[in-house]
């Protein structure tokens, strides 16, 4: 598949999922924009890495995902220094596990404002853009906890059903102007967010980190397998194509069968 010349920002793509991401689109062509945490140094090298292997520009941005201003500069700087904005992908999350009685205030705070609002701010600044060339791809990294529940998720699981309230919204809005948006909605992907949740859920349940992984992680992906970044990565390059235009306001799973149950 070719997207040639198109352009394309996915929020935090230093790592996992969004890596993955950000690789496939490169390979298909895009120029990217990068954003993320980390060390400075390994953010560089994997910049530098995807775009001398593709032969595509990809830039970085730090901006901050709770700061609404950031995120608009982070929008503007694409659109000047790589010429366009056609493909946005909502990846940026993070997490924290405890009980609703117990869940820190500036926890919830800070996973809505990253896992949810971020995904607002990107989308209203991009939509000008995708309006004005008159194509765009919309891709929100939900979960299938923005379609089920889990506890001790809380925050993690309102931000990733509000994540799909608003794909669907958006999909509607910019239906007849060759502008897409979906939700891909992962089971468990065996990335740096989930591996950092099998020892708190350990703590929380009193079990083992191997019991996590099987009876509480796996245990309702009938598969008992993680999903894997490229098979998400995939289903994403996938939706940028114009064999998916008439995929809107999808919610959409890869989850090993997690929602037949």
């Amino acid at each position: 598949m070719s997207l040639k010349g198109k352009c394309g920002v996915v929020t935090g793509s230093t790592s996992g999922i969004g890596l993955g991401i950000a690789r496939a689109l490169a390979g298909a062509g895009v120029n990217v924009m990068l954003n993320g945490l980390g060390d400075a140094l390994e953010i560089e090298k994997i910049r530098s890495k995807l775009e001398a292997e593709f032969s595509v520009r990809v830039l970085y941005s730090d901006a901050d995902m709770t700061r609404p201003g950031e995120i608009k500069a982070m929008i503007e700087k694409t659109f000047a220094e790589l010429g366009g904005l056609d493909i946005l992908v909502n990846n940026a999350g993070i997490q924290h596990v405890d009980a609703v009685d117990a869940f820190p205030d500036e926890k919830w705070d800070q996973i809505i404002a990253i896992n949810l609002s971020s995904a607002f701010h990107t989308t209203k600044h991009a939509l000008a853009i995708m309006k004005d060339s008159g194509w765009g791809r919309i891709i929100n990294i939900a979960s299938v906890h923005g379609l089920s529940a889990s506890p001790f998720k809380s925050a993690y699981i309102a931000a990733k059903h509000g994540v799909i309230g608003l794909t669907k919204t958006v999909a509607l809005e910019v239906a007849e102007q060759n502008i897409t948006a979906n939700a891909i909605c992962p089971g468990y992907v065996k990335t740096p967010l989930v591996e950092a949740q099998i020892p708190d859920t350990a703590r929380i349940k009193g079990i083992s980190e191997a019991e996590v992984i099987r009876d509480v992680m796996l245990a309702r992906q009938p598969t008992k397998e993680f999903v894997g970044v490229d098979e998400v990565a995939a289903f994403a390059l996938f939706l940028c194509s114009d064999d998916a235009k008439s995929i809107t306001g999808a919610a959409l799973n890869i989850d090993g069968g997690w929602m037949t149950l």
